[in-house]
């Protein structure tokens, strides 16, 4: 073989690999999900939800069985938890399918896998979070050099409290002009508000209505005040990506239970209410007064819209209140298509994703 021909071919050779390399290097790179088939129905659902009024249709869901009819074979395990930094973690070390979630950590969930962990699937509440506080404390400039506590570092009420201080000129730390925050579980804040250790709380219900009825409190701000015509996402249901792509007929068989669940909850009222409660004590121990249940009952609103239009201004408000420095990105984020055919066959209109259906 001549040298130069034997020349042609190494370079030949070498260009191949140099291109095969560069293809595999943006092969690992790559940030768009791989496309998982369908495998059909999965043979167990991990769901997550709090023991909170804000969580209805999870509660009434298992409770009235309205899930475990529609998964049929697929085994439902649910697990509790008592704020939504912990079910994002859940979510992204795969121990979780699916939760009903706040959704300040929903967005979390979705900013700190790069877009790719979870899809938001449904909502599940609108409202049902105020901030209340002591007596003689009427204003915002009023909290200067107290305590104020949320249920955990960056779950929803925190980066509402966060901003809203922001809003009115006020700074986080233990200066006498500052505001503390203290970030505990909500029974403990309030054992800690009936102890006189702390001045107020951002909690959602029933733990704001405890917080009034059981030990004292008065509500300075209910968080609907600060949402055009009150309505804000307060709970949603989001699905890890990859289970939603591996068992799609799971998923919409979930959203069906959820839908039959808040249907009826919206149909009988005391009922509800009282299935809620058995749910609540069953879980911590301890039933609602009624005038507890009934007060944060009257703060929510139950429905499977996402309201996905507030997502870009949530995203936005965690800038605002300090807790990331870059507002994080929410194109991508919702799959409504399961949701708006599970509405479509019970003869009710779809939702809107408000563009967060593509990147």
């Amino acid at each position: 073989m001549h040298s130069a021909k034997r020349r042609s071919i190494a370079l030949v050779a070498a260009v191949s690999a140099l291109v095969l390399a560069a293809a595999c290097s943006r092969a690992a790179s790559d940030p768009q999900p791989t496309q998982v088939a369908d495998q059909g129905p999965a043979a167990e659902l991990h769901l997550g939800y709090f023991p909170n009024v804000t969580h209805a249709a999870a509660l009434i869901g298992q409770a009235k069985d309205f899930f475990s009819k529609e998964l049929g074979s697929t085994k439902l395990v649910s697990q509790q938890y008592n704020a939504g930094p912990d079910e994002v973690s859940a979510l992204l070390g795969k121990s979780l399918d699916a939760a009903f979630i706040g959704s300040g950590p929903a967005i979390n969930a979705f900013a700190k896998s790069d877009g790719q962990a979870v899809r938001l699937v449904a909502g599940a509440t609108s409202g049902g979070a105020q901030l209340v506080v002591r007596a003689g404390i009427n204003g915002p400039a009023d909290l200067k050099g107290k305590t104020v506590n949320t249920p955990q570092l960056a779950n929803t009420q925190d980066i509402a409290l966060k901003k809203w201080l922001s809003q009115n000129k006020l700074t986080e730390g233990a200066g006498a002009d500052q505001v503390k925050i203290n970030n505990t579980d909500n029974a403990q804040t309030l054992d800690l508000f009936k102890q006189g250790k702390i001045d107020g709380a951002w909690l959602p219900a029933p733990w704001s209505s405890r917080l009034v009825l059981d030990a004292g409190a008065k509500v300075l701000l209910d968080e609907r005040s600060l949402w055009p015509e009150g309505k804000f996402p307060t709970t949603v249901l989001v699905v890890r990506t990859e289970f939603l792509q591996q068992h799609p007929k799971t998923v919409e068989a979930l959203l069906r239970g959820e839908l039959a669940a808040t249907e009826w909850a919206l149909a009988n009222k005391g009922d509800a209410e009282k299935v809620v409660n058995d749910q609540l004590k069953a879980l911590t121990g301890k039933a609602l007064s009624q005038a507890v249940l009934d007060d944060s009952w009257n703060q929510i609103a139950l429905t499977v819209d996402p309201l996905a239009g507030q997502f870009p201004k949530l995203a936005a408000d965690q800038v605002t209140a300090g807790v990331v420095k870059t507002a994080p990105a929410v194109k991508g984020f919702a799959d409504l298509t399961l949701l708006n055919k599970v509405l479509q066959s019970a003869n009710k209109p779809a939702v809107d994703a408000a563009g967060l259906d593509k990147k």
